[in-house]
């Protein structure tokens, strides 16, 4: 059942229908889920960051977001030892990254492929927000 734009006596009453049509844009827009890049940490400790990584996605679903995780899919195919595979992960991450509503930083420390993130989502003007490995929010890691 949709917003009418008469009233119960079968008037055009415009007013009152903007202001539902609102109303129900409000609603809609409230049930819709971000969609969030997830940067994190991933070469070096793979297997704890990898952990870490399945942890933040888990945070990000709780916030009732949906979250992208390159370093969690892409190494399932492509070679992170290889060095133009690795640029080709990254590459094909900062894709999706584009379609994202934020980018959502965890952790201590900005490694590399971490450092490639920020500065596109910043290009792409996309809120990044920070959080610490306990999913605490926080300022910026300098």
């Amino acid at each position: 059942m949709g917003v009418n734009l008469y009233n119960s006596e079968g008037y055009l009453d415009p007013t009152v229908y903007e202001a539902l049509t609102n109303i129900e844009k409000e609603k809609k827009a409230k049930k819709r889920r971000k969609v969030v890049f997830i940067c994190s940490p991933f070469a070096g400790d793979i297997e704890g960051n990898t952990l870490r990584a399945k942890r933040y996605g888990r945070f990000a679903v709780i916030q009732n977001a949906v979250p992208i995780i390159p370093h969690l899919m892409y190494p399932q195919f492509l070679k992170e030892n290889d060095p133009k595979e690795r640029q080709l992960g990254i590459g094909m991450g900062l894709v999706l990254l584009g379609k994202c509503h934020e980018l959502w930083v965890f952790g201590d420390r900005i490694s590399s492929g971490m450092t490639v993130e920020i500065k596109k989502a910043k290009d792409l003007k996309i809120p990044i927000r920070y959080f610490t490995v306990q999913c605490k929010q926080r300022k910026e890691v300098e």
